[in-house]
């Protein structure tokens, strides 16, 4: 369920049916609503604005208007919901890649904002989530590659085994205070500068 609270910004040139959104919104509570008539400076604008979600709507999203979705969905990570009145595979699919997290078509009703509102907020998420743990599992394995690497150079550098090696970064990284990549990659750095 979408927090009260938040910031909607409702980009759309057609004021009749950016009413409609607007109404949708404040019928479910939604008060701090924003409207933009325009896409010009869409980044810009949403850096000042700075909303929580960003709903849009459009009879037909222009190649020029998903570019500067994908800027905004890189830039600015919000959950944005794309209503349009028809569609194909290709736009669907480009709009996805852009990070629209709802695509909408033919669905601009008053009575579905606030479910279509939750989702998008619920997918974006979700997104942001996996996205997150994805991140965090590179990561990870960069750090672990990372000290597989020191330990193969202290292992040749000290004639010492893989165990020792090992011993090493870890009570270096212990006695530091750091993690255990940060001690590998001074290992790494040192040896490059060095060899």
């Amino acid at each position: 369920m979408a927090d009260t609270s938040l910031t909607i910004l409702v980009i759309d040139e057609n004021p009749t049916r950016a009413t409609i959104l607007e109404d949708g919104l404040r019928e479910a509570g939604l008060v701090d609503v924003v409207r933009l008539d325009t896409t010009h400076e869409l980044l810009k604008r949403i850096f000042e604005i700075d909303p929580d979600v960003i709903l849009i709507d459009l009879a037909s999203p222009s190649r020029d208007v998903l570019e500067q979705m994908f800027q905004v969905s890189r830039t600015v990570k919000r959950p944005v919901a794309m209503f349009v009145d028809q569609s194909d595979s290709a736009m669907i699919e480009s709009a996805v890649d852009a990070g629209v997290s709802a695509y909408i078509v033919d669905g601009l009703r008053k009575e579905r904002v606030k479910s279509i509102l939750d989702m998008t907020v619920s997918r974006f998420n979700a997104f942001d989530r996996l996205t997150r743990e994805l991140q965090q599992a590179r990561d990870e394995l960069a750090d672990r590659k990372l000290v597989e690497r020191a330990k193969g150079i202290l292992m040749k550098s000290r004639g010492i085994s893989e165990e020792e090696a090992y011993g090493m970064l870890r009570r270096t990284a212990m006695n530091e205070k750091v993690k255990l990549a940060d001690i590998a990659r001074s290992v790494v750095t040192a040896a490059q500068l060095l060899g």
